[in-house]
């Protein structure tokens, strides 16, 4: 059993494999905004893949220029379908030899059994791992602070962990709450925890952590996505693809979009009236009168925004477009009106018209 669902008050997620909250899910997520939380995240699927040629390897297989990381850095990556559809997405660290993938609860078999099948004859041994390691993260301003108190590496990229494992800067959440992650042994989990509240930090459940995403615009594989998604369409076309590496699966549909002109749906934060008690799920449609123009993905109780979502819509749908989400009322944030296309895209639009029509006349 997770050390952590046995803490008072902990309230399980759906699945029971970490805890939603632990009495106060507001108050959490203040202080990740505002101090130092500990997040239980243990339920992620991580993978160890080892070998000579592993970086060369997952180079040639996703979105990301991985065939010269640093040791003891990370970044993010993408396994794309032919198509260009995202297929996974995958949280990246590399540490003396070995390339640590964590990826959404659930995933890891799947993936794994893509990559075993990609392996040939390369130098290279992936692996699921998520038995043996567990990821947390300390999210908020005082987390450098109270790494350093515990006697913790504070990281710039990745550093190691004493024991094994590692500590990892990651991308801010929220209105700018510094994140890192910590890969320990799955047996280490309560000592390290211990560790951590002894130091400053409070639990802080999934929930808390959840809102803090949504308000950062940072979507989830499988929550945030669906099976025509797009690098394109989110922010992972920066974060997860590099648009000047060779060829990889998917990279046409992803090159052709991002040179050619706007993808055909964008990442929006959504506002909803919060009338009612029970949350949209995801998926559930967003509504232009009686016609589909998008999907919700996360939507959560935010302790300051109220209740709001991460949403594809429609390039189509105006900034100001009255919404519905399940029968709720819902507007698109200010923030997230759509970009206006450039002359560069412009011009790349008429040069692909002119080449069609002299294809035409020929």
């Amino acid at each position: 059993m997770n050390p952590l669902l046995g803490r008072p008050g902990a309230v399980a997620v759906e699945n029971g494999a970490v805890a939603a909250h632990y009495g106060d899910p507001l108050r959490e997520q203040r202080q990740l905004a505002e101090g130092a939380g500990l997040v239980d995240r243990s339920d992620r699927d991580v993978l160890a893949i080892p070998g000579a040629d592993r970086l060369t390897w997952l180079h040639s297989l996703t979105s990301q220029h991985l065939e010269r990381l640093a040791d003891r850095t990370g970044t993010q990556a993408l396994v794309l379908s032919p198509n260009g559809h995202v297929e996974h997405h995958l949280v990246l660290a590399d540490l003396d030899g070995t390339t640590w993938a964590d990826v959404e609860p659930g995933t890891g078999a799947e993936l794994l059994t893509f990559l075993q099948r990609m392996v040939f004859m390369l130098r290279v041994e992936p692996a699921l791992a998520t038995d043996q390691w567990a990821v947390l993260s300390l999210v908020g301003p005082r987390a450098d602070a109270v790494l350093d108190a515990a006697g913790l590496p504070v990281p710039d990229a990745v550093t190691p962990l004493d024991g094994g494992g590692f500590v990892r800067r990651m991308p801010p959440i929220g209105d700018g709450a510094p994140v890192i992650d910590l890969l320990v042994p799955r047996a280490s989990v309560a000592e390290v925890a211990d560790r951590l509240l002894a130091a400053g930090a409070t639990l802080a459940g999934l929930d808390a952590y959840e809102a803090l995403r949504v308000e950062g615009r940072r979507p989830r594989f499988g929550v945030d996505t669906d099976h025509r998604t797009i690098p394109n369409e989110l922010e992972w076309l920066r974060t997860a693809v590099h648009l000047e590496k060779g060829c990889y699966r998917g990279q046409e549909t992803v090159a052709r979009v991002h040179n050619l002109g706007r993808p055909p749906r964008r990442l929006v934060l959504l506002h909803l009236d919060g009338v009612s008690e029970e949350l949209p799920t995801p998926g559930t449609p967003v509504q232009a009168g009686t016609r589909d123009v998008g999907r919700v993905g996360t939507v959560v109780r935010h302790h300051e925004l109220g209740v709001v979502a991460l949403a594809l819509v429609k390039q189509s749908v105006a900034p100001d477009a009255a919404l519905t989400v399940g029968g709720a009322t819902a507007a698109i944030d200010p923030d997230d009106a759509p970009a206006e296309v450039d002359a560069e895209v412009a011009a790349a639009r008429e040069r692909v018209r002119a080449v069609r029509s002299a294809n035409m006349r020929a």
